[in-house]
């Protein structure tokens, strides 16, 4: 079984110990980094068969729910792999909820490195989940005048943009 019927057949299996009968799809994605080779694979669940206060409860507030799912999935799926090289990481979307989202991120990245550049001030991101800090930080490290770190203890984490400092 690959490792996309593995994401499908456990995310499958969870909605229905949550009482939600849907059906689940796996697509390979690019991963964000290119020097990262673990597979990404989106498990979409199908929301044809959910009513909207069922979507509303399953991405939760801010992406909670979701977020929290896709946690359990990553960490169970890969715990039991002998190694990290055989490692893959799942997103967990549901109607257009991540796409939405990571068109966001990207924009608030682009927007504080700009805040950056023009104050010459660091600026903090703050009210991301890691997942989320994480995008932000691959996206900008495409930028080669502006770095980025996390500072900070969960729940008060925050991301760090700032200029390079040589």
């Amino acid at each position: 079984m690959s490792q996309a019927e593995v994401g499908v057949k456990w995310l499958t299996h969870l909605l229905e110990l949550m009482g939600y009968l849907c059906t689940v799809r796996a697509e390979l994605k690019a991963n964000s980094d290119p020097e990262v080779n673990t597979p990404n694979y989106w498990l979409e669940i199908d929301h044809s068969s959910l009513r909207p206060h069922q979507i509303q409860a399953l991405i939760g507030m801010d992406g909670s729910t979701l977020d929290a799912m896709q946690y359990l999935t990553n960490t169970t799926l890969n715990m039991h792999l002998p190694s990290e090289e055989d490692h893959c990481f799942y997103t967990i979307e549901l109607n257009g909820y991540r796409a939405k989202r990571q068109v966001e991120l990207q924009q608030l990245a682009e927007q504080a490195a700009d805040r950056v550049r023009e104050t010459q001030q660091e600026y903090a991101i703050k009210n991301l989940s890691s997942a989320e800090r994480r995008q932000v930080h691959m996206f900008l490290k495409g930028f080669s005048d502006i770095e980025t770190l996390s500072q900070g203890k969960e729940p008060h984490r925050h991301l760090i943009v700032r200029l390079v400092q040589n």
